[in-house]
């Protein structure tokens, strides 16, 4: 059973996306319009941060997520509700969009954290943790951290109320991916504090000027993440 407040608001959102005069009806812009009334204009996200910005992300991965969605793999009632609807073709067709934007990010808000907190986060990020078996961000995720195509997201850019979300949602089971799930195996191996440490310093790190994801791993990734494959299959 949904949420009463979920239908309301996609019926809201479609109401818009009807009363638009002038965008072509059945076309790309005309039906990525609910998806900007909560992932602010051109996917750029909100500015309360926790609708994530989607705009220039690689489109496998946002076709993951999608697909996550309607898998109910991730759980949030409006995006389960609007993917369970659509065909595979049809949310490649809005990853596809979404993935193909490139619009400017917001400069980072100053972190409100301690040297050490910071220090603990970039060391996380660019190196691991040996101890735990945790490799680098940067491994997976680019050597920018601005992602890899076709299905791997960026790090950058992306709020800390969001990434420390999403996190606690892995550690916790209630955000899974397809098997085998690198990032819950990942966030398991981690502390909470080492969780928020490397959020809270990548939530501080400013977007490069050069912001397009990377196209290949600079080394073989150094886990096997069902994703990736995932973001990869054609359509």
């Amino acid at each position: 059973m949904k949420t009463p407040v979920v239908f309301l608001l996609l019926l809201a959102a479609l109401a818009r996306t009807a009363g638009a005069a002038d965008t072509p009806q059945d076309s790309i812009e005309q039906r990525v319009k609910p998806c900007t009334s909560c992932h602010g204009n051109e996917g750029r996200a909100t500015r309360e941060g926790y609708f994530p910005r989607i705009a220039g992300k690689p489109a496998g991965y946002l076709f993951n997520q999608l697909l996550n969605f309607r898998e109910e793999r991730r759980h949030y009632p409006m995006m389960t509700y609007m993917a369970q609807l659509q065909t595979d073709t049809y949310l490649r067709e809005l990853a596809d969009y979404f993935g193909g934007l490139r619009v400017p990010y917001a400069p980072p808000n100053p972190p409100n954290a301690t040297a050490a907190v910071l220090d603990r986060g970039q060391q996380l990020v660019k190196d691991g943790d040996k101890a735990l078996s945790v490799p680098a961000c940067s491994s997976c995720h680019g050597r920018r951290l601005v992602g890899v195509a076709p299905a791997v997201p960026g790090l950058l850019g992306v709020s800390q109320d969001y990434l420390t979300a999403q996190l606690g949602a892995w550690r916790t089971g209630i955000r899974a991916a397809a098997a085998p799930d690198c990032m819950r195996d990942l966030v398991q191996r981690m502390r909470p504090d080492d969780l928020n440490a490397a959020a809270t310093w990548l939530a501080s790190q400013a977007v490069p000027d050069e912001a397009e994801p990377e196209t290949s791993f600079e080394n073989p990734p150094p886990l096997e993440c069902g994703s990736i494959k995932q973001g990869s299959r054609a359509p």
